[in-house]
């Protein structure tokens, strides 16, 4: 029964992980993004260096927010935020939405990094959290594997890049669904106080 649980917690966390991928996406979205509206090198660099300026603002943030609303609701919002980034792309396809898609993303990206392996940590322990954790990265690098496949497919088969975006949108759908779903004991988070010593 132990393992049966088990089990059926790490498969959303897997999700997420593959959601993680997403931020790949960046870096193939900018090689259209810089055809379609005729971007110079300067501004097309622009673009991926939204997600490192978001990460670097969010990420203190981010802890703070996690030890008050726990880590599963943490990284149920990460999900949140990755799945508008995915969802303004296809509402309206400008330079102004592909910035503000993109930081979406590096929020969302934020927020699941800092969170997410803390949810593992409630999860599994000892040995096989570190072999979890490698097995959620081995699954992020599927995205990014298939991100430039599924983008040049649809640019063959139907003459744009962009359906990319539904496809990972459905895929975020369903992993806010299964954690929402999946309940996770959370260790509560411990406050260690500092008392001033003398050094000898």
């Amino acid at each position: 029964m132990k393992n049966k649980n088990l089990f059926i917690q790490i498969i959303p966390v897997m999700f997420v992980f593959f959601t993680m991928g997403f931020v790949d996406l960046v870096g193939i979205a900018t090689n259209y993004i810089k055809i379609d509206f005729a971007l110079n090198d300067t501004m097309a660099n622009l673009m991926p260096s939204m997600v490192f300026f978001w990460f670097l603002v969010f990420s203190v943030p981010t802890g703070m927010l996690m030890n008050k609303i726990g880590r599963r609701k943490t990284v149920l919002l990460s999900l949140i935020v990755t799945l508008c980034a995915l969802l303004v792309p296809l509402v309206n396809y400008s330079f102004v939405s592909m910035l503000i898609a993109f930081s979406l993303l590096g929020i969302g990206n934020t927020l699941m990094q800092v969170s997410l392996n803390p949810l593992v940590a409630n999860i599994v322990t000892g040995d096989k959290l570190a072999s979890t954790l490698t097995f959620g990265q081995f699954v992020k690098a599927i995205a990014s594997l298939i991100a430039p496949i599924i983008a040049a497919w649809a640019v063959v088969r139907f003459g744009d890049w962009k359906i990319l975006y539904p496809i990972f949108a459905v895929i975020g759908i369903i992993a806010i669904v299964v954690l929402f779903f999946t309940k996770i004991e959370e260790k509560p988070v411990v406050h260690r106080k500092h008392s001033a010593r003398c050094v000898p």
